[in-house]
């Protein structure tokens, strides 16, 4: 299982962060340690004072792919839920200003939260609506409708450079509205109103 990640995925946020909307995905892996599970805690690291939360449409692959057509792509992923992808913000930074790679700074231990999954629908695939709780009041709100590169875009692109294996998980982007946590915070992710993703900060 590996986690594939999109980067810049919703214009507000590229802009937030200073980028321009890129032209074609942009892609990053996570591994297998990245793992955070519904309902756990998420320590702060010791490397860094500097995390930020990026909550995400995760969707679940269920067959093997390479090279998948995207009118094919659909039957890829069976279900929906939501993550957080937490980044060394500060970190980042100071590789992107080097030129260097961003892993350090997105693939650390336990910066993948995973929520529940629940069945995907595909006629709502392209307008999933989903926010994200910061200690109970709204700090990130989207759909997968305000994607730059759909999620069938997003596994035809990245099948074509990487084979997707049954239980590999797609990040798909964050909107706009990352903002840096800080102990005993709480995050809870949510599609439509249903709560799906519960991470207390420790």
């Amino acid at each position: 299982m590996k986690f594939i990640c999109v980067g810049r995925n919703y214009a507000a946020h590229a802009r937030e962060m200073g980028n321009a909307p890129p032209e074609e995905p942009v892609v990053f892996l996570k591994p297998d340690t990245a793992l955070l599970r519904n309902n756990s805690v998420f320590f702060l690291p010791s490397f860094t004072d500097n995390i930020h939360y990026e909550c995400e449409l995760v969707f679940r692959i269920c067959k093997d792919g390479k090279n998948i057509a995207e009118r094919f792509a659909s039957s890829y992923i069976d279900a929906v839920t939501t993550g957080i992808d937490f980044t060394a913000r500060s970190l980042q930074n100071k590789l992107k200003d080097k030129g260097l790679p961003w892993e350090l700074s997105k693939a650390f231990d336990a910066s993948a939260a995973i929520g529940e999954f629940i069945p995907l629908q595909n006629d709502s695939l392209n307008d999933i609506a989903f926010h994200l709780e910061k200690n109970g009041t709204t700090a990130q709100s989207s759909s997968s409708a305000n994607m730059i590169f759909t999620p069938q875009k997003l596994i035809a692109f990245v099948s074509s450079y990487i084979t997707l294996r049954q239980g590999d998980m797609l990040f798909t982007g964050t909107p706009e509205g990352v903002a840096q946590i800080a102990k005993d915070d709480v995050l809870e992710g949510f599609i439509g109103t249903q709560k799906l993703l519960s991470i207390r900060v420790k």
